[in-house]
């Protein structure tokens, strides 16, 4: 096991923009603001699982981002696909990691009108806040926690969400590397603060996934991680593209490939449909 981890790892260490990325990150329009892109990862050949990573890129001054809350409205917990078809979102993703209540995001929330969780989690290091409120603030704002100002900042926006960091300012990965490993989704933005939602059927430990995410012509500043294992959740519904990913391996909790079908989620990050 660690020769074949060792290999993978050197894999994804060899892999350059040249090599792995830059030819093969071919951009689909799929509304104004919204680009997908799809491309094979550097993985373990000995696990046989989709190494497909899934990028949708945003622009937030032609595509905002919202959130959909089952606190916010009927209490009810509903697929990545549930949420894009009911609140007519082009594209769904998990808001975060969420509590036993199976409404409750595990870090700081909120939206317009409601407040989904009103604790900062002294872990999570990272919140993403959309909706500014201030003249000259960026449409969207990724702030490390841990930086002087940080939450002043985020009073600038009417919708912020806290969660578990995985690349700080600039574009600098927090993790180290760890037998650990899942399935992931998370968020990201770019130097030109534009959003990325990322999806990872395979298991990448987190410091492996940094790495090629990092390796990418992306230009990633800063991402957090909003799920893993069988919960992590990405629907595509626009463009002529109509996918419903969801995640399955996770270490200690589910280690096998063999969950097909997405979870009900009570939260979620999206853009409207056009």
């Amino acid at each position: 096991m660690l020769v074949l981890e060792l290999g993978y790892l050197l894999g994804c260490l060899a892999a350059t923009p040249e090599t792995f990325a830059a030819s093969r990150l071919q951009w689909k329009i799929l509304q104004p603001g919204v680009e997908y892109a799809v491309l094979e990862a550097p993985r373990d050949q000995s696990l046989p699982i989709d190494g497909q990573i899934h990028l949708v890129r945003i622009d937030p001054a032609q595509a905002p981002l919202e959130v959909a809350m089952a606190g916010a409205g009927d209490g009810r917990s509903r697929t990545a696909a549930e949420w894009c078809h009911e609140h007519q979102l082009a594209i769904a993703i998990n808001m975060g990691m969420y509590r036993d209540d199976k409404r409750t995001n595990s870090g700081y929330a909120r939206a317009p009108g409601y407040v989904n969780n009103p604790r900062w989690a002294a872990k999570y290091k990272s919140a993403i806040a959309f909706g500014a409120i201030k003249a000259g603030a960026p449409a969207v704002r990724m702030a490390d926690l841990d930086e002087p100002g940080a939450k002043e900042h985020l009073s600038e926006y009417t919708t912020v969400v806290q969660n578990l960091r995985l690349i700080r300012a600039e574009g600098r990965g927090v993790w180290a590397q760890q037998e650990r490993r899942w399935s992931e989704a998370a968020v990201a933005l770019d130097r030109e603060h534009r959003v990325l939602f990322v999806f990872s059927r395979y298991p990448h430990s987190m410091k492996a996934l940094n790495d090629i995410l990092l390796s990418l012509p992306l230009g990633i500043t800063n991402a957090m991680h909003v799920e893993g294992g069988p919960e992590a959740s990405l629907s595509i519904h626009v463009g002529g593209v109509n996918l419903d990913l969801n995640g399955s391996y996770e270490t200690g909790f589910n280690e096998n490939d063999g969950e097909r079908h997405q979870w009900p989620i009570p939260n979620v990050l999206g853009v409207h449909r056009r």
